[in-house]
């Protein structure tokens, strides 16, 4: 009975909170992607020394295990990389390239009202503001519970195709068990060769009603709570800190800095850049990642 009334009392509090004119609420998630299927294939190529390979692994874990800082309101929300001072790096063309994929830097803005977002990304040294209208999930309800950092939370799963651009997901190639193996020509390590991005990817999201926004982590959105981890099978978003009516209230607005541009239009210039360097690493070439015009 005491643990009803508690319940009751904390969601009361919180529907009050967000009835204020200025809510806000702040939550930290950690982000780890598995570099497994990179791994398995560093460790199949001799070329690679176990020096070379360990210095690579370190690479990815930053490139993958990253924290981002989502700050939300009744309406809209930015999420973005938590800020670290970091000597750079002296990486080769693949790595860089990889880099500039995932995105450097940058604000990604949700706003539900108006079912838009606008993210800003640096690829190549330019600076892109990609604006276009917010994915819709159809979402499936399921029955399981957990609780996560105190909140009860329930399962949802949806399907999500995936962009062309989404390296994260990129996953070996099912031929590729059966394929011959690698031309003793070919000396160049590329990590892209033998991966494919799959069409779609199933989603498990974990939502708390404790907390009614219809918000979450990167593009997610459209439960009936905030969502406080997501899982993609090769992605786990998870949530480790949430902070309501925060005392210093963050600017939720989006970005303006960069070209305008359309998610497809910023997916067809990744896309044909990645080419020019799978062709310049073709001939031979070491220059690094082709320059944006």
């Amino acid at each position: 009975m005491l643990k009803i009334i508690h319940y009751v009392t904390l969601f009361l509090a919180i529907n009050f909170g967000l009835q204020a004119q200025e809510f806000q609420g702040m939550a930290i998630y950690q982000s780890k992607t598995s570099t497994e299927d990179f791994k398995a294939r560093m460790a199949g190529n001799k070329d690679i020394t176990p020096e070379m390979q360990k210095n690579m692994e370190e690479r990815m874990k930053k490139m993958f295990e990253k924290t981002f800082i989502l700050n939300f309101d009744k309406t809209a929300s930015i999420y973005k990389e938590e800020e670290k001072l970091e000597a750079p790096t002296q990486g080769g063309g693949g790595f860089r390239m990889m880099g500039s994929m995932m995105g450097a830097g940058g604000t990604f803005y949700k706003n539900i009202k108006e079912k838009s977002y606008t993210v800003d990304k640096e690829f190549m040294g330019k600076e892109f503001l990609i604006k276009d209208s917010l994915p819709r999930l159809k979402w499936k309800m399921e029955g399981e519970t957990r609780v996560i950092g105190g909140f009860n939370c329930f399962k949802a799963t949806a399907v999500r195709p995936v962009s062309k651009t989404d390296f994260q997901n990129l996953r070996p190639k099912k031929e590729d068990e059966s394929a011959a193996k690698p031309k003793t020509e070919d000396k160049k390590t590329d990590f892209l060769s033998g991966l494919e991005m799959p069409k779609e990817v199933v989603v498990t999201a974990w939502y708390t009603p404790e907390i009614p926004v219809n918000q979450g982590p990167d593009s997610y959105w459209g439960l009936p709570g905030l969502i406080l981890e997501i899982n993609d099978g090769k992605t786990v978003i998870l949530c480790s800190k949430v902070v309501l009516n925060p005392k210093e209230k963050a600017e939720i607005k989006a970005s303006t800095k960069g070209k305008l541009i359309s998610q497809a239009e910023y997916d067809e210039t990744v896309i044909k850049k990645m080419e020019e360097f799978r062709e310049m690493r073709s001939r031979g070439g070491n220059s690094g990642p082709p320059r944006m015009n």
